[in-house]
């Protein structure tokens, strides 16, 4: 509660944002990365804040994005044993010890997410990002993940396996946006800035 209550006074500051996750793993000059650096470029040129997780791999190209582009570039850093520093591409760093309030800062104070490739860890995001939306714990929000040859797989999974069994609803797969044309996600970002520009940060009820 502490490190969610910090992050809460942060935020008053930095206002919403929106979060982007993907894989810690990528290194510069890879495909990907090159990705993160221009979705978080372009995030910032609509003059909203980047929230990444503030380590390597694609969270480090997001925030560098972000900040090469003069935006504000939120970092939520957590100690792992494959993220042992701090990417210096943040204008805002907050810290973290444990993943449950770390996730919860990023759900609170978030108006969109953008899920860029990554492993376990990435999909655990977006899967609570989905469950939150789904359940109206949280505002509804657009979920988009970028790369439609990378996710293609798992949304055919989802559909012919939790749909087919009805485990989830048509509705549900209406919650994610799958694409790999950028203005369409910064159309959909701009758009959930404008239907609510004043909405305060708030705990998941």
């Amino acid at each position: 509660m502490s490190e969610m209550s910090t992050a809460a006074q942060a935020f008053r500051h930095i206002g919403l944002g929106v979060s982007v996750f993907g894989s810690a793993r990528i290194p510069r000059g890879h495909p990907f990365y090159d990705l993160g650096l221009e979705v978080g470029a372009r995030i910032a040129q609509l003059g909203l804040p980047v929230i990444a997780g503030g380590g390597p791999g694609l969270m480090e190209a997001t925030n560098r994005g972000a900040f090469e582009a003069g935006g504000r570039s939120v970092g939520l850093n957590i100690r792992l044993p494959r993220e042992k520093r701090d990417n210096p591409y943040q204008t805002d760093s907050l810290h973290f010890e444990y993943f449950n309030s770390r996730k919860a800062s990023f759900f609170m104070h978030s108006l969109a997410y953008v899920v860029l490739p990554g492993g376990f860890g990435t999909l655990d995001e977006v899967f609570e990002a989905i469950t939150l939306v789904q359940t109206l714990k949280q505002p509804p929000a657009p979920i988009i993940l970028v790369g439609v040859e990378f996710w293609s797989g798992l949304m055919g999974w989802v559909r012919d396996q939790l749909l087919t069994h009805g485990m989830v609803s048509p509705y549900d797969l209406d919650l994610i946006l799958m694409t790999d044309d950028l203005d369409e996600v910064m159309r959909l970002v701009q758009e959930a800035a404008q239907i609510e520009p004043n909405r305060e940060p708030a705990l998941p009820e």
